[in-house]
């Protein structure tokens, strides 16, 4: 179900109110929940919807997954850490995770960013390349 657009503005306005200095402040965040639950309002249900989505969005735009094969070394981690924190800010979470699947390398997301320098993706895009070329030929 598409969301009218008063409760998407609802929803923005709820969320830029519970932003301080561009970042999401928790405090604010529980506060504005609580306060709109408590208001009664119709549509409240759906204007909450659509604030808890611009939260976790919020969320993974500012986390790091990187995903590896093995653990990295930690001079590797300070090193991806530093390049990450570089470009995406200094307030960036890092996850990291285990993935016996890629093989080798690592493969960064952060929020829509993604980064695949890993031997999974690597076979994946080769395998692309060769049906494309098939596909040519026919």
């Amino acid at each position: 179900m598409k969301a009218s657009a008063s409760v998407n503005r609802a929803a923005k306005r709820l969320f830029t109110a519970c932003s301080r200095n561009g970042r999401l402040d928790e405090d604010r965040v529980r506060r504005a929940v609580r306060l709109t639950i408590d208001a009664k309002r119709r549509r409240r249900h759906a204007v909450l919807g659509r604030f808890e989505r611009l939260v976790r969005l919020d969320r993974l735009r500012h986390t790091a997954t990187l995903t590896s094969a093995t653990a990295l070394a930690p001079s590797l981690r300070a090193q991806l850490e530093a390049t990450l924190a570089g470009k995406y800010g200094p307030d960036l979470a890092f996850r990291y995770v285990r993935d016996p699947g890629v093989i080798g390398g690592v493969r960064v997301a952060v929020g829509s960013d993604v980064y695949d320098a890993t031997v999974k993706g690597a076979l994946a895009t080769l395998a692309g390349r060769i049906d494309a070329q098939r596909a040519e030929a026919l």
